[in-house]
């Protein structure tokens, strides 16, 4: 009886209201997704395999940006100079010749030191403009691309002595734009052709599992604990219920014969092992860091930087830190999207990586001042199921593929011009109250 009433008290708590006003940019896009796969016409399996390529492509640089959001730092446009740091790591492992997942791991070593060094002095110099981080990031972005173009332009086979036909130009001066990372094996899919396994069979698999290991972890929680906590709560029962509905799903498409080919050519998707857990490491981090002093300085801080410095902080250490964590997650997962698309545009792969992966992450219901883990993963989502169908409904609809990729960027810049506008409007409002 007492479980009942608990679960009833945790649905009253619920407000339809409130979660629409809440997540009205999030079910906006799902309803324009929704009408774009079906102005699209694209078949289901299509869209499936695309999106399931570019979420383990850039969930990474997505999740890259939530540690300066619990710092208080907004939104960091910054992860551009971190890109860059993974760039130089790839150009140097090129040429080298070291290819394969040994050449994408002498990647991570060689851009950690660039990326921690870059980020401490973004770190900086964003102490310097609090307040005014996001736009101090932005041009920050812009001053080290500069920098980096001119190093790649005219150092390279000048001052940096460089000779290679295939990386160099013809004028024996400055990198080429596009580079083959899949010349003599490279790095391309290094890191995504390690294991591949079928998509619903590790779906089932890891369903069952995370059911086993969470009903365990809470039956194990609440008979330690001294507090006379309930086993079946609503967050319980909820999440009980979509594992369930995924395990039905699951076999459904891999045991039902009599399922429509179209649908059960989703079961031959494959899912890339290895990057999955590199995504779900990076997971792990953002829930474990919030957890110890570091992390609780970091919410700390966010919150109010004078309660903060009032309570012995270093308030100026801790964001310059997070700063420097943001861009070498970024330096990495540029290097695990680089990876996966196989050529380097040596002057423009870096350009959009941090517009799109903070759109990607207000899609999903961030805001300037919150973001989750589950925010970032369902942005990616969004983002890229709308880049999928854009071209093609907008040919379907208008004739023309070329007003789905105008949509595709007015969508990027547009969303996070609402968001920061909303942001600006809950702020003035809380201080009128």
């Amino acid at each position: 009886m007492n479980n009942v009433k608990e679960i009833d008290k945790g649905f009253e708590k619920f407000s339809i209201k409130k979660f629409l006003i809440s997540h009205s940019v999030t079910i906006l896009f799902v309803i324009v997704c929704l009408i774009g796969v079906k102005l699209s016409k694209l078949p289901l399996f299509f869209i499936a395999s695309e999106l399931l390529t570019r979420m383990t492509r850039n969930s990474f640089l997505v999740l890259s940006l939530i540690i300066p959001v619990l710092a208080g730092m907004g939104l960091n446009f910054g992860i551009t100079i971190g890109a860059m740091a993974g760039q130089i790591a790839i150009i140097a492992v090129t040429h080298w010749g070291i290819t394969g997942i040994k050449g994408f791991l002498l990647c991570v070593i060689l851009s950690a030191p660039m990326a921690i060094l870059f980020g401490n002095l973004t770190g900086k110099l964003l102490n310097k403009t609090k307040g005014q981080e996001m736009i101090a990031s932005m041009i920050a972005g812009f001053f080290a691309n500069g920098i980096y173009q001119f190093i790649f332009l005219f150092l390279i086979g000048t001052f940096i002595p460089m000779k290679d036909p295939v990386m160099v130009l013809s004028s024996g001066i400055g990198i080429r734009n596009t580079i083959d990372l899949s010349r003599n094996v490279g790095i391309k899919y290094a890191l995504d052709n390690m294991v591949k396994l079928p998509v619903f069979y590790v779906l089932l698999a890891g369903t069952i599992l995370f059911i086993l290991s969470y009903t365990l972890f809470r039956f194990y929680k609440i008979k330690n604990s001294n507090k006379n906590s309930k086993f079946f709560t609503a967050t319980y029962i909820s999440k009980m219920i979509f594992c369930i509905m995924i395990i039905l799903i699951c076999c459904v498409l891999l045991f039902n014969k009599d399922i429509p080919n179209n649908i059960k050519m989703l079961t031959k998707i494959k899912l890339p092992i290895v990057t999955c857990l590199v995504v779900g490491a990076l997971c792990l981090f953002n829930v474990l860091i919030v957890k110890t002093k570091l992390g609780q300085d970091f919410r700390t801080v966010g919150q109010d930087k004078h309660i903060a410095k009032v309570s012995g902080i270093n308030v100026d250490k801790v964001r310059v830190i997070a700063i420097t964590i943001s861009t070498l997650l970024a330096a990495w997962g540029q290097l695990i999207f680089l990876q996966n698309i196989g050529t380097l545009n040596t002057y423009g792969s870096h350009v959009q990586i941090a517009t799109f992966s903070i759109a990607a992450l207000l899609i999903g219901g961030a805001s300037v001042s919150r973001a989750t883990i589950g925010q970032a993963l369902l942005g990616t989502i969004l983002f890229h199921t709308l880049f999928i169908v854009s071209p093609k409904a907008g040919k379907n609809l208008f004739g023309d593929a070329q007003i789905g990729e105008f949509f595709r960027a007015f969508v990027a810049y547009g969303v996070i011009g609402l968001s920061l506008g909303l942001h600006a409007w809950k702020k003035r409002m809380q201080l009128k109250k």
